[in-house]
């Protein structure tokens, strides 16, 4: 998927409603292209942990257009199964891959 949007339409196909009832949650997922514009932005949000945010961040349930309540869990695990080729990856998953370099485990000491 490329878009929130074509997200949201998936989710109304599969939960119900209209594709509006999932937007700010599809958004939310992939708000962080803002950071990276290409796939690894994915890393930041789109990993078992981010499903729990997600739910954090919108509730447990929504409730759709049709009145039906969706769980957030539900919905987020759509959105990473359909960008990660049918998985939920963990945070390790995505941090494994990180090649470490130098300034990353530095300490610095501010002087006065």
């Amino acid at each position: 998927m490329t878009a929130p949007y074509y997200h949201a339409t998936a989710s109304a196909t599969k939960f119900g409603g209209v594709p509006e009832d999932y937007v700010a949650i599809h958004n939310w997922f992939d708000a962080t292209k803002e950071c990276w514009a290409d796939f690894r932005h994915r890393a930041l949000r789109h990993h078992s942990q981010g499903i729990f945010e997600a739910e954090r961040v919108f509730g447990v349930t929504i409730t759709n257009s049709d009145g039906k309540q969706v769980p957030v869990r539900y919905i987020g695990e759509q959105h990473v199964k359909e960008d990660c080729g049918g998985r939920i990856p963990s945070v390790g998953d995505w941090l494994k891959h990180l090649m470490p370099e130098p300034w990353m485990s530095k300490g610095y000491k501010d002087e006065p």
